[in-house]
Formats: C-alpha cells, structure tokens, sequence
C-alpha cells in the first residue's frame, strides 16, 4: 500500500496542496488552488516555494525553504539580491560576464572535448562527416560539458584527485552528444530552419538525414555510457534521453492551451532543459567519489541553473530580435508553445486569451498578442522566477569550499540573469 501525507505550502505566491507518497511510489503529486498574483517584487520572508514534483531514483522535486541564503564566494547571493531590485546589474559585476571567461579555466579540457566529438561521431559512419562538422560547429557554447569539467574538478580536490580521470571526460562528450541530438530532433519536430543564426542539419542535408544523425548520436552515446560500468550514471543519464520524450509530448499535446499551469510549464522545462544538466553535474560528482549529499547538492545546483536558463531563453524570445536570437522572435507562441511570460499575462488579459485560441488566424495577431505578454507584466513575473530559481542554484554551492571552479560555477548562475538585465 502506499501512504500519503499532504500538507499546505505557499509556492511562488501560490497555495499549494503538496501530497508527500512512500519511497516506493513514483509519483509525488500536488494541486494548484487559489493562485495569487505576484508583484515584481517576488516573496516575502519566510516564503516556501516547492522546487518540483516528480520523485525518481535518488532524486525528487522537493519543497525549500528561502528564508536565507548564505554568502558565496564572489557574492552570487548578493548579485541575485541587486537582481530583484529591478535587474540592475551595473553595480556587480562591474564587467558582463561571458561564456569565454566563465569556461577559462577548463578551457583546456574544452579543447580536447572539441577535437573528439567529430572523431567520435564521424569514425563509424563517414555519411555523417559532413553533418557533423555542421553540428559541431554552429558556434555553441558547451555550456553543459564545461558545467561537467566545473563540477568535476570542484569535487575531485575534494578527493584528492590530481586530474580529471578517463570517465570525467566521457561523461563531458556523452553529454554534449546528447544535448545536440535533441537539437536536431527539436530542429526537425519544430521544423526550424536556423539554429544559432545558421541553417539547421535537415534544412542543408534534408529530414532524413537529419533524423538518423540525432538517432546515431543517440545510440553512440548510450553505448559509450554503458561502458563507463557505472550503474547510477547509466541510470542518471538514460532517464534523461527518456524525459526528453516526455517533454516533447506534453509539448506537443498542450499546444495552444490558455488553461496551461506554472507547475505544467516547469515540469516540461525540467524533461526539456533541465534534466540534462542536473544529472550531468551529479554525474560528474559521483566520478570524482563524492557522497550522496554532495552529489545531490550538485543535482540540485543542475537543475535549478537549467530551469532558470529556459525561463530567461522564453523571455528573450520576447525582448530580443531575430538577429540576436538567430531565429525569428515570438517563434514558441507562434507554434502555441506557451511559456512563463505568456502564462503569466494570460492571468490578466483575458483579450490574449482570444487571440491565441484563434491559433493567430488573423493578420497582425501575433504580433498584437507579443504587445500584450509586455504590457502585462508577463516578462517582469517571469524575471522574477528565473531569479528564484537562479538563488536555489546558488544555495546548492555552498557545500563546495572555495576555488576557482566554484567561483565559475557561480559566475554561471549571474551570467544567464545578466542576458535579461
């Protein structure tokens, strides 16, 4: 029999009823009630917000607390406090951050990731040689092995570890070729032609070649995995390939849908974006031979960084141009994919409602309906979340002592709110 426990909790500004099951259910599931509107100044003290809500293997969504939050190494906390003054990032840093800076101290072990990533996925199969060097070049950051090689040289000084080992770095390129087949897959399914400014894999060498590409780096990455013979890493990271299956269905089947929830928009945000980085991070972690309060710390860490990084994409996709975003703007409400500003204006403006249900049928109706997710407030209250969960993410450092790789993970969280400062 399962057992289950409920209790009342207060989430972003909303009441929540949050059901608690037995270690061996699969699900913990809650009920939005009584949604309250939230001004941009965010929650009061003492504010709890639940993280997420589903629970798998050693890892589940969680209620936090935010009553404090303790000091970082290079002031991340304070940065994410001046944040919710209104996004003013002039007085910290003094100097944007970039990619570039950020990943210069793993800058090394990027280069070595970008020499084998072509040999890996080009060696058994020359057909795909040229839709690999278009892969791997469309001038990505690497974001998500660099946050692995961060990760792991914060936790190998821990163990004593005087480099990186062999699995680190497998782990690093598994990684990325599973992030970039979802790409291919997302590019095909949303049948965009740009990706990064520049003509995505199927557009140059057409559907079929691109479907087999991302299937390809699928299989080559999962039997690469198996070989790193590590039972919860195979497990971390094969739940990943199966939740970006299941973030592309609940995409898919709410398209268009103005009843859409918060919590909804967050769980596909996790299958979609998030998942990927939480288990990479914990990943990295469990090879370097840290304990399971360390490895969960940087699951954490993972995934509120991804969720963050997907609100602030949703909210440049509103306040940037097609020139800066290398795609045309409004493009998700275009298609009826329905993010955090869109459901937060929605709230207000029941005119937005209409247009979207008419799936933009009229000329000049999409560009009426991006007019009123900005005059309602929808950026601001979505700024706010990926604040929120940009301070979880920096509470998840704390149990790392102080160095340069701590310093960039940190550095990581002020860089994805600088974009929409």
């Amino acid at each position: 029999m399962m057992s289950v426990t409920s209790k009342s909790i207060d989430f972003f500004g909303k009441n929540l009823v949050y059901c608690g099951c037995s270690s061996n259910a699969s699900f913990h599931r809650y009920e939005v009630k009584n949604y309250a509107k939230v001004n941009s100044k965010g929650c009061g003290n003492g504010a709890r917000k639940l993280v997420c809500c589903k629970k798998r293997n050693t890892h589940q969504y969680r209620v936090s607390s935010m009553d404090t939050a303790e000091p970082t190494l290079n002031g991340g906390t304070q940065a994410i406090k001046d944040l919710a003054k209104g996004l003013n990032l002039k007085s910290y840093p003094a100097t944007p951050i970039s990619p570039n800076r950020l990943f210069e101290v793993v800058s090394d072990d990027l280069l070595t990731l970008n020499k084998n990533l072509q040999s890996i996925v080009g060696a058994e199969n020359p057909v795909l040689i040229s839709a690999a060097e278009q892969i791997f070049s469309a001038g990505g950051k690497r974001m998500r092995p660099a946050l692995v090689f961060l990760v792991s040289r914060a936790t190998a000084e821990l163990h004593g570890l005087e480099d990186l080992t062999v699995k680190h770095r497998r782990l690093a390129e598994i990684v990325e070729m599973i992030h970039t087949a979802s790409l291919i897959h997302d590019d095909v399914l949303d049948e965009s032609d740009l990706r990064r400014g520049k003509e995505t894999v199927h557009q140059m060498f057409g559907t079929r070649v691109a479907v087999l590409a991302g299937d390809f780096m699928f299989a080559q990455s999962s039997w690469y995995l198996a070989n790193l013979e590590n039972i919860e890493v195979i497990k971390l990271i094969s739940q990943v390939i199966k939740d970006f299956a299941s973030g592309e269905i609940k995409q898919a089947s709410s398209l268009f849908d103005c009843d859409v929830q918060l919590d909804e928009y967050l769980i596909k945000s996790y299958f979609k974006t998030a998942s990927l980085i939480a288990a990479s991070v914990k990943g990295a972690a469990v090879f370097s031979g840290s304990d399971s309060s360390m490895t969960e710390k940087m699951f954490e860490y993972g995934k509120n960084l991804g969720l963050s990084f997907q609100v602030v994409d949703d909210i440049l996709d509103f306040t940037q141009s097609a020139e800066q975003l290398g795609k045309p703007a409004g493009t998700d409400l275009a298609k009826g994919n329905l993010t955090a500003p869109v459901i937060f204006a929605l709230e207000k403006e029941p005119k937005l409602r209409d247009i979207i249900e008419s799936e933009f049928s009229e000329i000049g109706s999409l560009d009426e309906a991006i007019k009123l997710v900005k005059s309602c407030g929808g950026i601001e209250r979505a700024q706010e979340l990926a604040k929120e969960k940009a301070d979880l993410a920096i509470q998840s450092l704390q149990c790392l002592p102080p160095s340069v790789y701590r310093l960039a993970l940190e550095d990581m969280v002020t860089y994805n709110l600088q974009r929409i400062a």
